[in-house]
């Protein structure tokens, strides 16, 4: 692109940085620490800030892994976690990224006409299939109730 052009639409950019329509990629933002650079400038504090980052995204992700058997939404809580974590680590940042293009992946493919009628025609067998299964349980044995209230 011309940074000095005229035409609507044109984004003038510094070399490096992705652009479009005056939004940066996220993808393609810089790795690394995004703490303060008064904490970057100290060595001890730096390590510090990252332990301190490193315990409550921990303390989150661990909430979410409490979650996942119990009523709650776990993996959202876990994810969160893990966006404590890429604030100061390259490794989570990477996991995010990986993520976040899968979720963006299942979601085009959701919306293909072609699979979406697959998993409606899956899911009407399905149903059929478990309508069929309690009806035979119902001819066969009838509704039964845990409780007797005749007796009383």
């Amino acid at each position: 692109m011309n940074t000095g052009s005229n035409e609507p639409g044109d984004v003038a950019m510094a070399a490096g940085e992705i652009e479009v329509d005056g939004v940066k990629d996220d993808s393609e933002q810089g790795l690394g620490s995004k703490a303060p650079e008064f904490i970057k400038a100290r060595r001890v504090l730096h390590l510090s800030w990252q332990v301190g980052v490193f315990i409550i995204g921990l303390a989150i992700v661990g909430v979410g892994i409490v979650m996942l058997p119990l009523p709650g939404p776990g993996w959202v809580v876990i994810f969160a976690g893990m966006a404590v974590w890429a604030t100061e680590f390259v490794w989570a940042q990477l996991v995010l990224r990986w993520t976040k293009r899968k979720v963006t992946e299942a979601a085009q493919k959701a919306l293909d006409p072609k699979v979406r009628r697959r998993n409606i025609i899956l899911t009407s067998i399905g149903l059929v299939i478990i309508g069929v299964l309690v009806g035979i349980y119902l001819w066969k044995f009838g509704i039964v109730m845990p409780w007797k209230i005749k007796d009383q």
